[in-house]
């Protein structure tokens, strides 16, 4: 009992169970919302089922999310090897680079190599997300103290296994908060790649804004908006569970 009192008081479960029920809820909360639209304004949005949405929605993101934190901590970990250093600055710029082009703009140049739908959405949504996984990667790596990797060299651990069991392990409160970053940027940028295709979160606010619709609007963005949360949330609860790094 006190382990569900505990549980409940989380900021993380009930935001989540209010997700998961208006994911598997809306299509029969939304006919009950017409006193807040003008009359004649359909109320469910039939394209795709709500839990469809959430579903594509997530692969979607996690998908990119996942390559662009492969690719965000190699090159943290080049960018902080003794070869790599000198190449920090410019990885740094580049990738400060790749997030000055608009959403919107990325997709349309993606669009005709890579034709419409996920692939381009997932393109953008891996440039957007790679930046805030390097800086916080490099920024963990380089705040690891120059004793405790004397030590680690002292006692015979090759550079595989220091970085492995000493220097990872250090920076990785630093590290998920900009896998925090990165994936609620994600969550929130892949509703653009509707205009595109892509079945998302998205599709109800996209539909909506082009039909003059608020009902879709509302539905899509209030799904949106606790699936960020929701997301943000538990990723704060893993970073809450690493052990504490001693000042």
């Amino acid at each position: 009992m006190r382990m569900a009192g505990r549980l409940a008081r989380r900021p993380v479960v009930w935001v989540g169970a209010i997700f998961l029920a208006l994911t598997f809820g809306m299509g029969g909360l939304a006919p009950h919302l017409g006193f807040l639209f003008r009359a004649g304004t359909r109320l469910v949005y039939t394209r795709a089922s709500f839990p469809e949405l959430v579903a594509s929605h997530a692969l979607l993101t996690g998908a990119a999310s996942l390559i662009a934190i492969a690719i965000g901590l190699a090159a943290a970990l080049f960018a902080t090897r003794p070869a790599g250093r000198a190449y920090a600055a410019t990885l740094d710029r580049l990738g400060a680079l790749a997030q000055t082009f608009p959403p919107v703009a990325v997709l349309a140049l993606a669009v005709p190599s890579l034709g419409y739908g996920a692939l381009p959405t997932g393109f953008a949504l891996v440039l957007y997300g790679v930046l805030p996984v390097m800086g916080a990667g490099m920024a963990g790596l380089r705040s690891v103290p120059a004793a405790v990797l004397e030590a680690a060299d002292g006692t015979g651990f090759s550079p595989g296994t220091r970085l492995w069991r000493i220097e990872l392990p250090l920076a990785a409160p630093i590290l998920l908060a900009g896998v925090r970053t990165s994936v609620t940027i994600g969550i929130g940028t892949a509703t653009i790649g509707s205009t595109v295709g892509a079945l998302t979160l998205g599709s109800p606010i996209i539909d909506g804004l082009s039909g003059d619709n608020p009902a879709f609007v509302l539905q899509g963005t209030v799904l949106v908006a606790l699936f960020a949360v929701t997301v943000d949330l538990a990723i704060g609860e893993a970073q809450r569970a690493l052990p504490q790094r001693p000042n």
